[in-house]
């Protein structure tokens, strides 16, 4: 195996060894590249996603080259700690900090019980305060208008999807599902139009709910509104093949699985088109769809179900949000909230 020093490879997918090493070399604390065996660890033995699992991967690639390829033995709290000041000297975003840290912390903690590693050098290094924020969520009618504006609504009186392109009923089933169930758009990209051992997602249309697999590999099933039922069944109406041979429900413009990026990109320019008042993005409609839900329910349990969050603490950010809302209601329709 390679040296502490190399770089992440492809033996980042690869099986972990079955006898790792316990012991650190004299003079090294690598006896293999144990950023491709931690990663493997996260996606073979805590069934984490590729996508988590490359994004670990480049924060410990990040931590290498800011450490200047140390030993990790070498990597002591007060590096960690130098560190983490200088990624807040570049104005890094403390969020993108803390997600660093967890990172290490996570890997040294692995360290540990594969070496002889006296001590996690990050325990106890703390992101820097990071101004409280709340996500950004449309007005109901901002959401109504951007999932089926005017433009994309189908012919009335002329048959399901008749007048409208496929990449048009594409596009509204993505939204429109988005938008009614609160999906994260790497869950909406998964999706597969059947039911499959190596399904990840599917939606069931006599039972109008779909069945996602979201963060930590964790299955729910999540309502889907009438509005989002009829766009799936005009989309699935003039649905092409796949091109790749896989069972996807969303394809991109050559026929293969789209991508969350694309999806993205798609509404975006959507949100252009139809006048949208802010920049719009998938993430914004699930944010959307979970105060919109509150604010009508008052259920948080429910909220938290249906967005699959692992805590309470995740969800709660949207009651602020609904105060929030709450507030500039009162502050415009009271006569008495300013004073003149």
């Amino acid at each position: 195996m390679a040296g502490a020093g190399a770089g992440v490879t492809a033996a980042t997918t690869a099986t972990v060894a079955t006898e790792p090493a316990t012991d650190f070399p004299a003079g090294s604390t690598a006896s293999g590249d144990w950023i491709a065996d931690y990663l493997a660890h996260l996606r073979h033995g805590r069934q984490l996603s590729s996508n988590t699992t490359a994004a670990y991967g480049r924060d410990l690639v990040e931590l290498r080259t800011l450490a200047d390829g140390r030993d990790w033995a070498d990597i002591d709290h007060f590096l960690i700690r130098r560190l983490t000041s200088k990624l807040h000297a570049r104005e890094l975003d403390p969020r993108s900090i803390a997600r660093k840290l967890s990172s290490w912390r996570g890997f040294f903690d692995w360290l540990g019980t594969q070496t002889t590693l006296a001590a996690n050098p990050v325990q106890g290094v703390r992101a820097p305060k990071r101004a409280k924020t709340l996500p950004r969520a449309l007005s109901v009618d901002d959401a109504m208008q951007l999932v089926a504006p005017a433009q994309m609504k189908l012919r009335a009186g002329t048959g399901e999807g008749h007048g409208a392109e496929p990449a048009e009923l594409c596009n509204r089933a993505m939204f429109e599902l988005l938008y009614s169930s609160g999906l994260r758009v790497s869950e909406l990209a998964g999706l597969d139009a059947i039911a499959g051992k190596d399904a990840l997602g599917w939606v069931v249309m006599e039972n109008r709910e779909v069945i996602v697999t979201g963060k930590g590999n964790k299955r729910r099933v999540v309502p889907v509104g009438r509005a989002a039922m009829d766009a799936l069944a005009a989309w699935l109406a003039v649905r092409p093949a796949p091109s790749d041979g896989s069972a996807a429900l969303f394809l991109s413009t050559r026929g293969t699985r789209v991508s969350p990026r694309v999806i993205q990109q798609r509404l975006q320019a959507h949100g252009v088109a139809s006048g949208a008042p802010v920049h719009v993005h998938p993430h914004m409609l699930r944010h959307s769809f979970a105060s919109h839900v509150l604010q009508s329910s008052g259920d948080l349990r429910a909220v938290q179900e249906m967005l699959g969050h692992s805590s309470i603490s995740s969800t709660q950010v949207y009651t602020s949000l609904d105060f929030q809302r709450l507030s500039e209601v009162y502050d415009k329709a009271h006569p008495r909230a300013k004073i003149k």
